[in-house]
């Protein structure tokens, strides 16, 4: 590995620069954008085959300096990290991504006298889950376990599901029949944040050089009951409840689907959906204690609002 570069000492006027992994994704274009509009200097880490995506072009626009990165090379990266206050992690993919890209990345840091880390963590809490339970937060787990080995502080934040997913991806909330859909107990605590919020609050984090090993946030917590009276105010219509079954059942189920569409190349196979929701709710992975506080300037965006934005479209 090469040796570590000292940085030079940042002057108490200049803005921090951050370093960001992942732009061109829907989180991390949306934390770019929140560390600019925080005044900081952002570095957008990018492959050469990314230059143009309308993320990027638009970043550019909106002044962050964009570095085309190898991130199969330490070398590459640690001439991308060097002079940043903080390298955020918001890469998405299997294990050659979030263990491997990841592990070349905070090394990278390192050598390049990086201070802070934020991993692409974005979850619920996984370091309360067993191995098994989930694929692709025991990557993350795994990766862990290599970061907390690196001479650099690191920060994960945990944000529970998000919520923009309640009007798509995670079939719960179903318009049609006004039903919410659920397994196990309906009174289940459950942690939802919008991934908007989580870009805020991650911008916040990553300019803030006290944070903690762990930030837990939650822009709603809310059973599915409370999810039922969301929906309903939201749309002005009397939603029920459908229980589909205990967990039994669902993790019955989430072995057919694996067995049936393995789909082991995708990183969001329907089965790991699945697993996600299953995780929820056994409560094991619930976020506390609750860190919503840290930056007051972050307001919080409730379930009713997002359930409302999709009744506008």
């Amino acid at each position: 590995m090469a040796e570590p570069i000292t940085s030079s000492p940042r002057s108490a006027s200049a803005p921090a620069t951050i370093a960001v992994a992942g732009a061109t994704g829907d989180l991390g274009f949306r934390i770019a954008k929140e560390l600019l509009q925080r005044g900081a200097t952002v570095r957008a880490l990018v492959r050469p085959d990314s230059s143009s995506k309308p993320e990027i072009i638009s970043l550019r626009q909106q002044g962050a300096t964009i570095t085309e990165v190898n991130f199969d090379s330490i070398i590459s990266l640690t001439a991308a990290c060097t002079g940043a206050d903080c390298v955020v992690s918001a890469l998405s993919g299997l294990r050659e991504v979030i263990v491997g890209a990841q592990t070349r990345l905070v090394k990278a840091a390192v050598a390049a006298g990086v201070p802070r880390f934020i991993p692409s963590d974005f979850s619920i809490d996984f370091t309360k889950l067993p191995n098994g339970t989930n694929r692709n937060l025991d990557l993350r787990r795994e990766f862990q376990e290599r970061l907390d080995q690196q001479p650099i502080q690191a920060t994960s934040i945990l944000n529970g599901m998000f919520m923009d997913l309640l009007t798509g991806q995670a079939p719960l909330v179903l318009f049609g029949p006004k039903r919410i859909l659920y397994w196990g107990d309906a009174d289940q605590p459950l942690d939802f944040t919008t991934i908007a919020d989580t870009a805020a609050f991650t911008a916040a984090a990553a300019l803030d050089p006290t944070t903690p090993r762990y930030l837990r946030v939650a822009g709603e917590v809310a059973s599915i009951r409370g999810v039922q009276a969301a929906a309903s105010a939201a749309t002005g219509e009397q939603f029920g409840l459908l229980r589909a079954g205990g967990l039994g059942l669902l993790a019955a189920m989430i072995k057919v689907t694996r067995t049936l569409v393995p789909a082991r190349n995708e990183v969001f196979p329907p089965w790991q959906g699945m697993q996600y929701m299953h995780n929820m709710f056994t409560g094991r992975p619930k976020l506390e204690p609750l860190d919503n506080d840290r930056y007051p300037e972050i307001r919080w965006t409730p379930i009713r609002e997002v359930l409302a934005k999709r009744e506008q479209k």
